[in-house]
C-alpha cells in the first residue's frame, strides 16, 4: 500500500554559498540537527508568525 499523498509543492531555490553557510551554522545549533529543507521551513513558518 502507498503513503497517503501531502499537501506539499516542490520548490527549487538557488541560493548564494553564504547563505547557505549560514543556514547549516544555524541548524547546527538545533538540538535534533534537521536538513537543509526543514531549517529554510522553520526559519520560514518562524518568520510568518513575526509578521502576521
Amino acid at each position: 500500500m502507498a503513503p497517503p499523498k501531502k499537501d506539499t509543492t516542490a520548490l527549487t531555490l538557488r541560493l548564494p554559498r553564504e547563505l547557505i553557510d549560514a543556514i547549516d551554522e544555524r541548524r547546527r545549533l538545533e538540538p535534533d540537527v534537521p536538513t537543509r529543507p526543514e531549517m529554510i521551513r522553520r526559519a520560514l513558518i518562524d518568520w510568518l508568525d513575526k509578521t502576521s
